[in-house]
């Protein structure tokens, strides 16, 4: 018999044979693989981490931590399809392109990473108990029918002595009868308890990975700044642009139905300055329109409505002073808030470069993988960039932010510098 969970996925019934076969199965099969598998990643931690102060950690960490979350992850599908337990992963993404040093403190400082280290020990212990129990409950009443059939001659014969089964001394028939009694006895627990064990050992699983309300809690905070900064930017970007309106395409408007006015009194009297003032309302509508145009463009471009991103970022290089190349690897758009977020980010970011990196190239690269949209800009300036506050960056950040968006600087001094954006969003 089967049931159906909530997430979809179809469980088998612990009161049915074929479950407690596959919990058997299963558990016997995560016990082989718990345990060496935990004290190799646990002990590749260890060494990695006792490896950062003479360098050689800053290379290998990221990578023995990317193996340890793969193997956590792997645990992750295996309690969601066997037994419908659901264990979020909550990792903090982290830039591909960001160089050793980010990655591997950024890694650190993820509190998902020191929840993985120390589910490692409690998964080479209770983890394995956990997983082999179901196993030894359904395969071992089989060694009890084995010595009930006559079979206890040979397992004696070949042990020289009493031969034991559980708690019972096989000496003779009777004895031999009496462990197949117990071995009845550990089947009819394994009818009940099997399929448990093994869900057990994955609520066990759950409870050392899941995040604790401590980082929800956190989480939440992270979002409400993230969201507050966006109600101000979103608050500044409206006062901005009623400025612009109020000292420009307004001011130049009312200039010209002042010099339509004038005109219209002049016609008669003075069809020549009639003429020079009709000129000049000309001149101040062509004016207006293109401060309109600049306006709505700061607002949203029109490239990237109508064309996407990849296309939108070319039109901002081809406006730069400095030769920029472009390279784009886009099979999709992504929602137009996360377009614009990654846009103006481009922009602020390239910005910066113009004013103050001294270089005389930029390079830019979007690409989209594994849920992720990517953005590298890099420059052959004199490097020293920060992220810090009260740089263009940290406006950048607090932008990304709003989407869980990341942002990673790498800019020795002498440069070169590469600013790495990171945006979750899929492409449709």
């Amino acid at each position: 018999m089967t049931i159906e969970t909530k997430s979809g996925s179809r469980q088998t019934s612990p009161t049915s044979a074929r479950g407690m076969g596959l919990a058997g199965v299963r558990g016997l099969a995560l016990a082989l693989l718990t345990l060496p598998g935990a004290v190799l990643c646990f002990t590749l931690t260890l060494v990695s981490l006792a490896l950062i102060p003479i360098g050689i950690g800053i290379v290998t960490t990221p990578y023995v931590l990317t193996g340890v979350r793969a193997f956590a992850d792997a645990r992750r599908v295996l309690a969601a399809q066997w037994c419908g337990v659901r264990i979020p992963s909550a990792y903090r993404p982290i830039p591909k392109d960001a160089n050793p040093w980010t990655r591997t403190f950024g890694m650190l400082r993820d509190p998902a990473t020191w929840r993985d280290l120390r589910w490692l020990p409690v998964d080479m212990t209770a983890g394995f108990v956990t997983a082999l129990l179901p196993a030894v409950l359904l395969f071992y009443p089989l060694e009890g029918f084995a010595v009930a059939a006559g079979l206890w001659r040979v397992f004696t014969d070949a042990g020289g002595g009493t031969y034991w089964y559980a708690f019972v001394p096989v000496t003779g028939q009777a004895s031999a009868l009496v462990a197949g009694a117990v071995a009845v006895g550990f089947l009819f627990l394994a009818h009940f308890f099997t399929v448990r064990l093994l869900t057990v050992h994955f609520r066990l699983t759950g409870a050392m990975l899941a995040p604790s309300q401590g980082e929800l809690a956190e989480r939440v905070r992270v979002l409400t700044e993230t969201r507050r900064d966006a109600v101000d930017t979103s608050a500044a970007e409206l006062r901005r642009i009623e400025r612009d309106l109020h000292d420009g395409a307004q001011a130049r408007l009312v200039a010209m139905g002042m010099d339509l006015g004038t005109i219209e009194m002049l016609l008669d009297k003075d069809p020549e300055q009639a003429k020079q003032l009709l000129a000049q309302a000309r001149r101040s509508s062509v004016d207006a329109l293109a401060e309109l145009r600049d306006l709505v463009r700061g607002i949203h471009p029109p490239v990237l409505a109508e064309r996407g991103l990849g296309d939108a970022v070319r039109a901002l290089a081809l406006r730069l002073p400095i030769a920029t190349e472009v390279e784009v690897d886009l099979v999709g758009r992504a929602d137009a808030p996360v377009e614009s977020a990654a846009y103006f980010a481009v922009s602020e970011v390239l910005t910066n470069a113009v004013k103050h990196s001294g270089a005389d190239r930029i390079w830019i690269d979007l690409h989209h993988t594994e849920e992720m949209l990517r953005i590298s800009v890099t420059d052959n300036g004199k490097g020293g960039a920060v992220a810090g506050a009260g740089s263009g960056l940290a406006g950048v950040e607090r932008r990304l932010g709003t989407f869980d968006g990341v942002l990673a600087v790498s800019s020795p001094a002498g440069g070169p510098t590469m600013v790495t954006m990171e945006i979750p969003c899929a492409l449709s």
